[in-house]
């Protein structure tokens, strides 16, 4: 009987498997929400992706450029175009959504701890050093511009060793990834503690106080998602763009919801790729490239808070201040991933060309923090299922029309 259903719970389709894990997950926390245990389950998971992904990243792009040939395209140029187009349409949607519906915030909370960067120059200059960053550390730290950097240098260097050595590579790469397909598939399991903690949490019940604020940013993010990316990939593959939008966000989306990690969901849009049937060559530089680089949903949290905290003070923002924004926040996003607190810490360099003091602005940071059980899910979902999706239109729009999705 247990192996009969046990065989039965292997053949059902992991997205399946996963939609039962969220489901029995909120029966969870609704029926025994102090049974704090279930919530281990999701740490586990999310614990596990995150120690892999560092490994699995490094492996896979040194493989990959040490098997390259020469001529072989990749269509990372496309790829890199599309993540900064994406990133700053998003904070110019941001932008307009403030026109068209401005919302005001209490500032008079308790300012948050933690200093942002003092400007868009610190935050460059931060993503730099990342590149030199010792190998081991940045393996150790999950510093993904330092392994990709690093990961780059083998791989070429690698083009000139014997067969054997490339052979060892191929392999420290395909075992990686064997290990990766083992931890996804405890996902359902993850998914289910995350989702218990989620719900039998205290954090959905303190958003009451910020429910317009709330809206407005999972309404701008879901635009993004539903407009202005299907758009995007419209004129790329000159085809209906739903199908491959609502895959990417059923399949990436769903799980950095939860897991509120873009490099802990590196593992699953790596098999994405592969399921579309990408190149390796691409996905593999382009997805850990993406989950450090690709930040619209971070370019609409800091434009929304700026903006919200910009009305709450009386500041008039004309529309070539808030262009100037939208590339501030678009910069500002890139580096989102190197700072502690992510986006959030990052909105006191775009108040600061309103000349909103720094103390003012971690106020309005605090807020983030207490909308952020939802903010930062919504933001990793879109920053994450945008990866995928920009990866796979800079490599389909090449393709024989009738071949994209």
């Amino acid at each position: 009987m247990i192996h009969h259903l046990l065989a039965t719970w292997n053949k059902t389709n992991l997205m399946k498997r996963i939609a039962i894990g969220i489901v029995v997950g909120v029966i969870l926390a609704l029926v025994f929400p102090q049974a704090s245990g279930i919530g281990i389950l999701g740490e586990f998971f999310v614990g596990g992706l995150r120690a892999i992904a560092p490994l699995l990243v490094f492996a896979l792009v040194a493989n990959s450029l040490s098997q390259h040939q020469k001529g072989t395209q990749t269509n990372m140029k496309k790829v890199i175009v599309l993540y900064l187009l994406g990133t700053f349409a998003a904070a110019f949607v941001a932008v307009m959504v403030n026109y068209l519906f401005p919302v005001t915030i209490d500032l008079n909370t308790k300012a948050a701890k933690g200093t942002g960067p003092n400007g868009i120059g610190e935050v460059i200059s931060n993503l730099l050093l990342k590149v030199v960053d010792n190998p081991v550390n940045a393996l150790q730290q999950a510093n993904y511009i330092g392994i990709l950097s690093w990961a780059t240098v083998f791989g070429i260097a690698m083009r000139e060793a014997s067969d054997h050595s490339k052979e060892l590579l191929q392999t420290l790469a395909d075992i990686t990834s064997k290990i990766v397909e083992w931890i996804i598939n405890l996902a359902p399991f993850g998914i289910l503690g995350l989702v218990y903690t989620t719900i039998s949490g205290k954090g959905l019940s303190a958003l009451s106080n910020y429910g317009l604020l709330l809206v407005i940013l999972i309404g701008t993010m879901a635009f993004v998602a539903l407009v202005v990316n299907p758009l995007i990939v419209f004129v790329m593959i000159r085809k209906n763009p739903y199908p491959l939008v609502f895959k990417c966000l059923r399949v990436s989306g769903v799980t950095a919801f939860f897991t509120r990690s873009s490099a802990a969901n590196i593992p699953v849009n790596m098999r994405l790729c592969e399921e579309l049937g990408l190149n390796p060559d691409t996905y593999s530089v382009s997805i850990p490239l993406g989950s450090t680089v690709n930040m619209a949903g971070a370019a609409v949290t800091i434009n929304i808070l700026t903006l919200a905290a910009a009305d709450t003070l009386h500041i008039h923002v004309d529309f070539a201040t808030a262009l100037v924004l939208s590339v501030v926040a678009a910069i500002s996003a890139c580096g989102a991933s190197g700072v502690a607190g992510g986006s959030l810490l990052l909105i006191p360099v775009a108040c600061s060309l309103f000349g909103i003091t720094n103390d003012l602005a971690m106020q309005v940071v605090s807020v983030g923090f207490v909308i952020g059980v939802l903010q930062d899910s919504c933001e990793t979902a879109l920053n994450s299922s945008t990866d995928v999706l920009f990866t796979a239109i800079a490599e389909m729009s090449s393709w024989p029309k009738e071949k994209r999705y």
